[in-house]
C-alpha cells in the first residue's frame, strides 16, 4: 500500500509531470526546469535516506539563498523531516543554543560554518554532518549526491501534514530562543492563502529577495513551485542587485520588507529606466513603512501596491491596497478572510476587554494560519494566548471602518510620569527634518520620572544635525510629555538582518558607544 506523501512536494512533482520543461526556479542566473528541479530534490532525498536521516529528524542548516537550499528544504518535506534554518552569521553560542532548543540531529553546512568550532563534537548533534562545499574532516562530502538516484523515493511513514517542517527561531540569543513550530500543512495553507489574496497564477514570476532563514522567503519560494509558476531567488540583497534582477528576470509579484523598499525607492528616483514595469503587484511587509515612502512608491510604481501586517506565529493578519483607499495610508489594512482580530484593553479597571474604535490596545488574532506553537515550550505558548487568540505583543487600534492601525510594541512603550508615549509618534515627526536619515525614540532611565524619552538620530550624508535644532523642531510639533530629554547623534541604528529596527537594543547600544 502506497504511503501518503507530502502535499507540498506532490504539487511540485505534479507540475514537473505536466510541464517538465517549464522554468521552475532561477537564482543568480542559474535556472532549472521543473523536471530538473524535481530530479535534484529526489537526489537530496535519497542522499538523506542513505545517511540515516528519517521521518521527524531535525536538520539544522545555515540557509544561504541558493537553489541548493531550496532543494534540501523540499527533500526534507518529502521525507517528513524538519529543517531548522540558521542565520549564517550567527555567533557560535547562538548556534549552539538554537541546536539545543530544536533537538537538532543532523547538520547541512559549508566549510566556513564548521570552521567556527574547535571540535565538531562541540555542536552536540548525534546524526550526520554534511559539508555542502567539498570536503571537511568529520563530515560527509556533499559531492556524493551525484551517485544518488533521481527517482523520487517513498517515505518510511505517511506524511499527514501535521509534521514539523520548519522550526524558525524568534531570537538569535544564546539564552532561550523560541523555535516557532510550523507544520507542512500550515506552510502549505499560508502559501495558498496568499495565492488567493493576490490572485497568483501559473503565469506569475515570483521574486524572493529576503534571506531563506526567514519565513517570508520560504513562502515566496513555495507559492510559485506549488502553482507551477516560476520562482526567482535573489542570492543577496542590495538595491542595485534587486533592480538588475528585476530588469533581467521580469518578476510580476513580490513581497518585500519595508527596509528594502526604502532603499529601492532611492535607486528608482535616479534610474532612467522603468525597471519595475513587469510587476503587477508589490507588497510591503515585516515593519511599518514610513508614510512619505508609501506616497513615493504609490507615485512611482506602475502596479498595485499593498502593505500587510502579521507575525511569524500567525502569518499575515491584515492587508491593504493603497490604490483603492488612499485616505487610509496610515493603516495596515483590514483583517484577511481567515483572520479574526481583536484589540484587547489592558486598563487595570477594565482588564482584558475589547477596546472601542480608535482606542489603543494589544492586537490579538485567531487564524487557521497560526503555527503549532513554540517547540518544547508549551507553557510559553499558553502564556501568549487569550481565549484562543494569539497575543501579538503589538499595540494598535481599529477605526470606525474596520481598518487596523499599528502603533508599536508593548515592550517599547515609554512610560514617563505615568503617561504612555508611543515611539512611532516621535519617529514620524523627527523624520520630517530634511537633515535626518533615520531615527528612533526609546526609553531612558530617569530617577524622578522612572524613564524619559530619548532619541537616536542618524544624519543624512554630508549633513550636520544639532541637538538644539531637534529640540526646537520637536517643541513645535510634539506634546510636552513627548519631548526628547536625551538626544544622541549616531552613525547607524541597531537593526536585524531584515533591516528591522531593534528598538529594545537601543539603550545598550548607546551605552556601548560611551556617549
Amino acid at each position: 500500500m502506497a504511503r501518503k506523501r507530502s502535499i507540498l512536494c506532490d504539487q511540485v512533482y505534479k507540475n514537473a509531470n505536466e510541464h517538465p520543461e517549464k522554468e521552475a526556479i532561477l537564482c543568480d542566473r542559474i535556472s532549472m526546469t521543473y523536471k530538473e528541479f524535481c530530479e535534484y530534490v529526489a537526489q537530496f532525498s535519497n542522499l538523506m535516506i542513505a545517511n540515516g536521516i528519517d521521518y521527524g529528524d531535525k536538520i539544522a542548516m545555515p540557509m544561504n539563498n541558493t537553489i541548493e537550499s531550496v532543494g534540501i528544504f523540499f527533500a526534507a518535506a518529502d521525507l517528513g523531516a524538519c529543517i531548522v534554518p540558521l542565520n549564517p552569521s550567527l555567533p557560535t553560542d547562538a548556534v549552539k543554543a538554537s541546536i539545543k532548543a530544536s533537538d537538532t540531529k543532523h547538520i547541512f553546512a559549508r566549510q566556513s560554518f564548521y570552521r567556527q568550532f574547535n571540535r565538531l563534537s562541540d555542536l552536540n548533534v548525534d546524526g550526520v554532518k554534511i559539508c555542502l562545499d567539498n570536503e571537511y574532516p568529520g563530515t560527509i562530502n556533499f559531492s556524493s549526491i551525484n551517485e544518488m538516484s533521481s527517482i523520487r523515493p517513498n517515505p518510511t511513514k505517511d506524511i499527514i501534514g501535521d509534521e514539523s517542517l520548519i522550526l524558525t527561531m524568534t531570537s538569535g540569543s544564546t539564552g532561550n530562543p523560541k523555535p516557532i513550530d510550523i507544520s507542512q500543512k500550515n506552510k502549505y495553507d499560508r502559501a495558498i492563502e496568499h495565492i488567493k489574496i493576490y490572485n497568483l497564477t501559473c503565469k506569475d514570476r515570483i521574486l524572493a529577495a529576503t534571506p531563506l532563514y526567514h519565513s517570508l522567503a520560504e513562502r515566496l519560494i513555495i507559492m510559485p513551485l506549488i502553482l507551477g509558476a516560476t520562482a526567482i531567488l535573489l542570492p543577496r540583497f542590495t538595491p542595485e542587485i534587486w533592480l538588475e534582477c528585476v530588469n533581467e528576470s521580469h518578476p510580476t509579484f513580490t513581497i518585500a520588507v519595508s527596509a528594502q523598499l526604502a532603499q529601492i525607492i532611492e535607486s528608482l528616483k535616479i534610474s532612467s529606466k522603468k525597471v519595475t514595469s513587469s510587476f503587477r503587484c508589490i507588497v510591503s511587509s515585516s515593519a511599518l513603512l514610513e508614510v512619505n515612502i508609501k506616497k513615493e512608491l504609490i507615485d512611482i510604481l506602475d502596479c498595485d501596491f499593498h502593505e500587510i501586517y502579521g507575525t511569524s506565529e500567525t502569518s499575515t493578519i491584515t492587508d491593504i491596497c493603497f490604490g483603492k483607499v488612499l485616505n487610509k495610508i496610515n493603516s495596515v489594512g483590514k483583517p484577511i478572510e481567515c483572520a479574526d482580530v481583536r484589540i484587547l484593553r489592558e486598563d487595570e479597571t477594565d482588564f482584558d476587554t475589547d477596546c472601542n474604535y480608535n482606542e489603543i490596545g494589544e492586537i490579538i488574532c485567531k487564524s487557521n494560519l497560526q503555527c503549532k506553537g513554540y517547540y518544547n515550550q508549551k507553557k510559553m505558548m499558553v502564556a501568549s494566548t487569550f481565549e484562543g487568540y494569539f497575543r501579538t505583543g503589538d499595540l494598535g487600534y481599529f477605526d470606525e471602518d474596520g481598518y487596523l492601525y499599528f502603533v508599536g510594541r508593548k515592550k517599547e512603550i515609554i512610560i514617563t510620569g505615568a503617561i504612555n508615549v508611543y515611539p512611532n509618534d516621535i519617529d514620524s515627526v523627527l523624520r520630517q527634518l530634511p537633515s535626518i536619515e533615520d531615527c528612533a525614540a526609546f526609553s531612558y532611565p530617569d530617577e524622578q520620572l522612572g524613564e524619559v524619552v530619548a532619541v537616536a538620530v542618524v544624519p543624512k550624508k554630508n549633513c550636520i544635525v544639532k541637538s538644539r535644532e531637534i529640540r526646537l523642531f520637536c517643541a513645535k510639533r510634539l506634546a510636552d510629555f513627548q519631548q526628547p530629554h536625551k538626544i544622541f547623534i549616531v552613525k547607524e541604528l541597531p537593526k536585524n538582518t531584515m533591516g528591522k529596527l531593534k528598538r529594545s537594543a537601543l539603550y545598550d547600544y548607546i551605552k556601548s558607544l560611551d556617549m
